[in-house]
């Protein structure tokens, strides 16, 4: 006998990949992705409105004050003096020593932007001058021009 023991060898299967659990394991991440996310809101901008006054008529008189003007483009103006930039506070200061008890006005432009105004406040506030006794006016810009 001489043949050799064959034994029949089964037949090869086809490799496969099972996708079952592959599916369960995306869906597992993509949960995962889901509850962990952080969904940013969109910022909105806050936009403020400086209230205005009406000038109403009266027969009271008032007294006279000086006026702080500043403008759109943040020019300041003290009593029609132009006020270069960065020297409020002391122009405010030796005011105050020229003209003492004389009250101050604030009049700005409705264009002005809010950082500006807080910067004419803080001068203010650093000249020894309390922001409650100045009156603030906001000019509103005339349509016709």
């Amino acid at each position: 006998m001489s043949s050799a023991m064959r034994f029949q060898r089964p037949p090869r299967r086809k490799p496969e990949i099972t996708i079952i659990p592959m599916i369960d394991i995306m869906l597992i991440m993509l949960i995962f992705f889901i509850v962990t996310t952080n969904f940013k809101k969109p910022r909105h901008i806050l936009r403020v409105e400086i209230p205005t006054v009406r000038e109403v008529p009266s027969e009271q008189i008032s007294d006279t004050r000086s006026v702080i003007a500043v403008d759109a483009l943040g020019n300041i103006t003290l009593d029609s003096l132009a006020v270069p930039e960065g020297l409020l506070e002391s122009y405010l200061a030796a005011y105050q020593k020229q003209n003492p008890g004389r009250k101050l006005e604030l009049e700005a432009d409705k264009k002005l932007p809010l950082e500006r105004l807080l910067q004419v406040w803080d001068a203010l506030i650093k000249s020894g001058i309390d922001i409650k006794d100045v009156p603030a006016r906001i000019k509103v810009p005339d349509p016709s021009k």
